[in-house]
């Protein structure tokens, strides 16, 4: 079984919540390092949450928005990838990007 690898967010409140990362990547286009995670709550449709940023991999502390329709592209077609070589989480993971 793959080791869950876990990812702490401080919001500007102080509150800490843990996450679960599903993925990293590195896009050369963009020069930039992605990250994909899940808080492991589920929507309205019954579907995991999944979330996605930017990221330094020397610095998990802080994570930025992606902001442009084409990197978001990207992380969608990463994220299907997952879901097609992972199929005991297509269900959980089919359509749920904020």
């Amino acid at each position: 079984m793959e080791e869950i690898k876990r990812l702490k967010i401080t919001d500007k409140n102080g509150e800490v919540t843990a996450y679960d990362i599903i993925s990293t990547f590195y896009w050369i286009k963009t020069n930039k390092n992605y990250i994909i995670y899940t808080d492991n709550n589920k929507n309205e449709d019954d579907n995991l949450n999944i979330y996605a940023s930017i990221y330094n991999p020397n610095d998990l502390t802080k994570l930025d928005d992606i902001t442009t329709q084409e990197e978001w592209l990207e992380v969608e077609k990463r994220i299907n990838n997952i879901i097609n070589s992972r199929g005991e989480i297509h269900d959980k993971l089919a359509g749920n990007i904020e």
